[in-house]
């Protein structure tokens, strides 16, 4: 005798499972806890092996919905094709869409990088995620994701004029689709094409190359330039120090010990004591320098003579005729590349980072650190952004080799 709404609502729980009948193959499941749940028992296709589908339970799923699902599962039958496993493979695919959304992508690189980014900079992208990104991109399949649908995110930040934060929001995404092309779930990177698409905050900052698919072909004319051998060493050696012009052009041999691999000074801003970790790469371009003018006193001597250090504008007139203009790169602007690019990207610790910008960075107590501070931790930031530039230099390579973030 077929179910009633009646039949099933009078049935009591009893010490064991119950089976409350339908007609073909469908019946209420009465467990002893008091659950009701729909089964429905059928023949497999080719092997008639017997086999039972579960359709939700009672009274979520009504009897007038469960015989309706079994019938839809009948016409799947009849057509050859076995209902348990016409389920296992829409679970599976919708698992499988789960886990290649932007939202599930930017998920598993952020946890991948909180193994390496200071706590800050972790709770700073992942605000970047909830906030901006994940609301409007983040049920979207990762490779399905258009620069217009990103862009449209990325005006909404602009619209409240957080204009940096726009900037920051996209090479955040940038990682994402990176990593999800590295991962293959993705064969693009839309966040790319939308270099020059956003307004460029307003203030007096110095004009520098943030991504590092731009910093590659720079690193490539900066090694690639023909001059003196002086302008050419210090094309060479800016990105790899990061310190400020001034600082550069004025460095002189007798605070350089290039067995220790260290150049200490005093900061030209700060006026306090300051320590530059020398790479491999920096030590090997020195020693060559060094014979050419390691008799006087500054590393870079100037075309008039070398009791004067070379002139401010050598290294910005040197980027002039690369084709790199003041609107795109400066001199200064290697320290805004280093510090975004090392904490972004690599995913150093940002106070290390502002120690080596001999930035005044103060305890908790409000005393200045010295200028030994983190600086083993120094040493090997110094080392892995020096070979960092290599991979870019050579290969383009935008994806981070050695960074260890301490």
């Amino acid at each position: 005798m077929a179910l009633s709404d009646t039949a099933i609502r009078k049935a009591k729980p009893a010490g064991k499972l119950m089976k409350l009948a339908d007609g073909g193959g469908l019946y209420l499941l009465l467990k002893p806890d008091g659950a009701r749940w729909w089964r429905w028992d059928y023949r497999r296709p080719v092997t008639g092996k017997r086999n039972t589908l579960s359709l939700g339970t009672y009274p979520d799923v009504s009897l007038a919905d469960a015989r309706d699902r079994r019938a839809q599962a009948r016409k799947l039958l009849a057509s050859g094709i076995d209902p348990g496993e016409q389920r296992k493979a829409e679970k599976a695919a919708t698992a499988e869409r789960t886990a290649n959304t932007f939202g599930a992508v930017a998920a598993e690189l952020l946890a991948q990088r909180a193994k390496k980014l200071a706590p800050a900079s972790v709770v700073r992208e992942r605000r970047l995620l909830e906030s901006d990104l994940t609301p409007y991109v983040g049920d979207r399949p990762v490779a399905n994701v258009t620069a217009p649908e990103l862009l449209a995110a990325l005006r909404k930040i602009e619209a409240r004029g957080a204009v940096e934060t726009a900037h920051r929001a996209r090479m955040l995404a940038s990682l994402v689709f990176r990593y999800a092309i590295a991962t293959g779930r993705a064969e693009r990177n839309p966040a790319a094409d939308l270099l020059g698409a956003l307004s460029q905050p307003q203030g007096s900052h110095f004009a520098s190359l943030t991504e590092p698919a731009d910093v590659a072909p720079l690193l490539r004319a900066l090694h690639g330039y023909r001059g003196t051998p002086v302008v050419m060493a210090a094309l060479k050696l800016a990105p790899l120090f990061f310190v400020r012009p001034g600082e550069l052009r004025r460095a002189r041999w007798a605070d350089i010990d290039l067995d220790a691999a260290e150049w200490r000074y005093t900061a030209s801003k700060t006026g306090t004591p300051h320590v530059v970790p020398l790479a491999t790469q920096a030590v090997e371009i020195l020693r060559e320098l060094h014979a050419l003018t390691g008799r006087g006193q500054y590393v870079f001597p100037g075309v008039r003579g070398r009791d004067r250090a070379m002139s401010e504008n050598t290294v910005n007139a040197a980027m002039r005729r690369m084709g790199f203009d003041g609107d795109t790169m400066t001199g200064h602007g290697f320290r805004a590349m280093a510090r975004t690019i090392l904490d972004e990207v690599l995913g150093y610790r940002p106070d290390y980072i502002e120690h080596q910008l001999a930035h005044a960075v103060r305890d908790p107590n409000g005393r200045a650190y010295n200028r030994t501070a983190h600086l083993a931790e120094r040493r090997k930031m110094m080392q892995g952004w020096a070979d960092y530039l290599d991979s870019l230099r050579v290969g383009g390579n935008v994806v981070p080799l050695r960074a260890k973030a301490g």
